[in-house]
């Protein structure tokens, strides 16, 4: 049997951040939810490494503690209880990777999702906080108003990113429906043997 099988959005993200991240990085997880990306990150950046994780709601706050204690990893990673729109203001160092898993807290209530103008801030946070080669994945869920708007205006914004500075792949299973989530994996470029970052003088 083979090893490879076209899978999910999400599937596709994970496997790009396992490939990329090493022990001793700086990652971001955007989107907390329940933790089970903020553990992730913790996992593959070891001890030596850091997690800034961001969720509005005090219960994904509770649930992402209790899954880091309970695998021996709370010291590895830094909680904040605000909306990832703050994330420059919270995070002073570049980072080799952001993780967005938009959409609501499963399990949560659906009502609370995120929006389109506080993820676009996000994002483009995050692109700037990113070191030269590092990657942002953002899984989107355009199954509902709110992840459909986001999905339209990343596709958007992604788009007329410079290829020089930044290459671009947008995933998508095109057989299965509009409603299916998407992904898009953003790489920081080296151009010509110049950092396009602003942390490099």
């Amino acid at each position: 049997m083979r090893d490879y099988i076209l899978r999910s959005a999400r599937y596709i993200a994970a496997d790009c951040l396992r490939r990329f991240l090493l022990p001793g990085d700086t990652a971001v997880d955007a989107t907390m939810g329940n933790g089970h990306d903020t553990l992730f990150l913790c996992e593959l950046v070891g001890e030596k490494g850091r997690v800034y994780a961001f969720d509005i709601q005090r219960q994904a706050i509770e649930n992402t503690k209790a899954l880091l204690a309970e695998n021996g990893l709370l010291e590895n990673a830094t909680l904040y209880q605000c909306g990832h729109e703050r994330m420059a203001e919270m995070i002073r160092t570049p980072v080799q990777a952001v993780m967005f898993n938009l959409g609501w807290l499963p399990g949560g209530d659906k009502r609370v999702t995120t929006k389109w103008e506080t993820t676009e801030t996000a994002v483009r946070q995050a692109l700037d906080l990113l070191a030269p080669e590092g990657i942002c994945v953002i899984c989107v869920y355009p199954g509902h108003e709110a992840g459909n708007l986001e999905r339209i205006r990343l596709k958007e914004i992604l788009s007329g990113l410079r290829p020089q500075e930044y290459n671009v792949l947008h995933h998508c299973f095109l057989n299965a429906g509009e409603s299916a989530p998407e992904c898009f994996i953003i790489q920081k470029q080296i151009c010509k043997g110049k950092i396009l970052d602003k942390y490099a003088e």
